[in-house]
């Protein structure tokens, strides 16, 4: 039996939709500027070289990560030529977060992806990289509620449930994560600032503003613990949630940075460990 006109044209026109969708090449590189760096856990102190240098045991518990011998007394000179425990192993920076805790058992985040994007800026292709040894400072550790907070708690794969700048409960089979932003604006000139902040800025409407006119890729710190169901204790050795901060030291090799910001961030690529695309 024949087909009526019309369900013929429905089949003909269902047909030629599938063989017109565009169909990525196997292996094309994705569009997205980006790199990475996957490191652990590498050790624990009460010390914070940043805010404040000298004093050791002078500040609440940090997670420190990356380079293995960073303490109260780091500077760029003592950083260089250590080891550290980065994928790729040419990133011996220092990155540093409060301790978590339930009650007073501390918890270690299993999963540590630090993101290094072209987004937050509308021109990648203008992005530098960033200077050698600028220490770079993200969050509140001092924040009393979510308005002077920028911290962001999710929980992984349970998209259903809301972000909130405090702990979230998270269903069971997940896990609490973080994500913490860093500005990436710089001001040209100065590796810090008195309140380890001011050299830096986050971009206004897809720019750097002209008082930090210089684009550096975006860090984003993302971490993830092993935490679900009920928050009671759990506490960071900074306080609430909300105080969620975060720390850098850069101490990429120059050349790098350079590489990874020209291949992977100014072309919009998507970079493996080792900054190649494609």
């Amino acid at each position: 039996m024949k087909k009526p006109l019309s369900q013929l044209a429905a089949v003909l026109a269902l047909a030629a939709g599938v063989l017109s969708v565009p169909v990525t090449a196997q292996g094309e590189p994705v569009r997205v500027a980006e790199f990475v760096a996957d490191c652990q856990l590498s050790h624990r102190l009460p010390d914070d070289p940043i805010v404040l240098p000298n004093l050791a045991g002078a500040s609440h518990f940090h997670d420190f990560f990356g380079n293995h011998s960073t303490n109260a007394r780091s500077t760029l000179q003592s950083l260089e030529g250590q080891t550290g425990n980065c994928n790729p192993a040419a990133d011996i920076s220092s990155y540093w977060v409060p301790t978590m805790y339930r009650n007073d058992t501390a918890i270690a985040p299993t999963g540590i992806t630090f993101y290094y994007l072209g987004e937050g800026v509308n021109n990648p292709a203008a992005i530098q990289p960033t200077p050698y040894g600028l220490k770079i400072v993200a969050g509140n550790a001092k924040a009393t509620g979510d308005h002077d907070s920028i911290a962001r708690w999710s929980c992984l794969h349970a998209g259903h449930v809301n972000p909130s700048k405090n702990f979230v409960e998270c269903p069971a089979g997940t896990m609490l994560e973080t994500y913490l932003d860093f500005p990436q604006c710089w001001d040209g000139r100065n590796l810090d600032s008195a309140d380890h902040k001011s050299h830096m800025s986050y971009p206004v409407a897809g720019g750097c503003p002209a008082t930090h006119p210089v684009p550096v890729p975006k860090l984003r710190m993302v971490l993830r613990y092993p935490v679900n169901g009920s928050t009671a204790g759990v506490r960071l050795s900074s306080g609430t949630g909300q105080t969620m901060h975060g720390d850098f030291f850069n101490v990429w090799p120059r050349a790098e940075m350079e590489r990874r910001v020209r291949n992977c961030i100014n072309v919009v690529m998507k970079c493996d460990h080792a900054g190649n695309h494609g």
